[in-house]
């Protein structure tokens, strides 16, 4: 049995690795300032022998250092943020507070008390408005947000620590993430899980853009997965965490209406400022670093977030 500490715990990703954790047998401490996550995302951990949920945040000054130094840890996974682009582009210095200085604070814990691992929540919007798709690790990195910019800063950091004082770093590349638990109540929230609430309340989704742009959709089952195998990983690096498969907006809202055809036709607004137009991840930098690859397909991944 390994000991984790998840930052972030009560949030959407991170409350799905705490139970996917536990499952696999091991001991989690859980932390979360509930800024935006929700205890109730881990009413389930919260029953468990093996799970300790410490309120406290991330990016105070030896806050995580201090519960890494009670006990020996195998890894610190890094989930904590501030998600919201809109948030960052209206609060840069939020952003940074919560995404940088908070990444520098597990790194030194990381540092300080000899953790093997570090795995940290990145994000595809480190590319930017790429156009040569899919893209792979080694495209050329253009944020066009603070939130992508803090998001490659932290990589930086986590990498530079790793090879300077001999932990592994590995940066996880989230692409668009939906499932159960996500928050439909936040403007920035995962659009699937906004569509989702809507079709459910008998409402029309709202689509800002023609509805062609596209993402690459993960269920949150296969991001808490891959977190698992990196937090076993032996070698520093980043990796793409994605399907390999592009799907549009348009065609998620085809595919809500079938489950609810009574829901009238989408509108349609302008598109949202620091929003990338097409995202497509290639898959195959972690399946050579991790052994991992997306099981969950969209129509299963709606399903289960549909309750069907």
């Amino acid at each position: 049995m390994a000991h984790f500490i998840v930052t972030g715990a009560a949030g959407f990703i991170g409350s799905h690795s705490v139970d996917c954790l536990l499952e696999a047998g091991h001991s989690v401490a859980g932390l979360d300032n509930f800024r935006t996550g929700r205890r109730e995302n881990l009413a389930a951990a919260l029953t468990h022998p093996q799970f300790e949920l410490i309120e406290a945040d991330v990016a105070a000054p030896g806050a995580v250092a201090g519960i890494a130094g009670r006990r020996p840890v195998d890894a610190i996974i890094h989930l904590a943020a501030l998600v919201s682009v809109p948030e960052s582009i209206a609060n840069p210095a939020l952003n940074f507070s919560l995404n940088i200085e908070a990444t520098q604070q597990v790194a030194e814990a990381a540092r300080i008390h000899g953790v093997r691992r570090v795995i940290f929540a990145s994000s595809a919007a480190v590319y930017g408005n790429a156009t040569q798709l899919p893209l792979a690790e080694t495209a050329e990195m253009r944020p066009i947000s603070p939130y992508g910019a803090a998001k490659l800063a932290s990589e930086a950091i986590l990498l530079g620590h790793a090879a300077a004082y001999g932990f592994v770093a590995r940066c996880q590349r989230y692409f668009n993430v939906f499932g159960p638990r996500q928050d439909p109540s936040s403007p920035y929230s995962g659009v699937i899980s906004i569509f989702q609430q809507r079709y459910q309340a008998g409402q029309p989704v709202t689509i800002f853009g023609d509805g062609t742009q596209s993402r690459d959709f993960i269920s949150v089952r296969d991001v808490a997965r891959a977190n698992l195998l990196a937090a076993q990983a032996t070698t520093s690096g980043v990796a793409n965490i994605c399907t390999g498969r592009s799907t549009s907006l348009q065609a998620i809202v085809t595919e809500l209406a079938r489950h609810f055809p009574g829901v009238p036709a989408p509108r349609y607004g302008d598109a949202r400022s620091g929003d990338i137009l097409h995202s497509l991840g290639s898959p195959e930098a972690a399946w050579r670093a991790l052994g991992f690859r997306a099981e969950v397909s969209l129509e299963t991944g709606l399903a289960e977030l549909l309750g069907r």
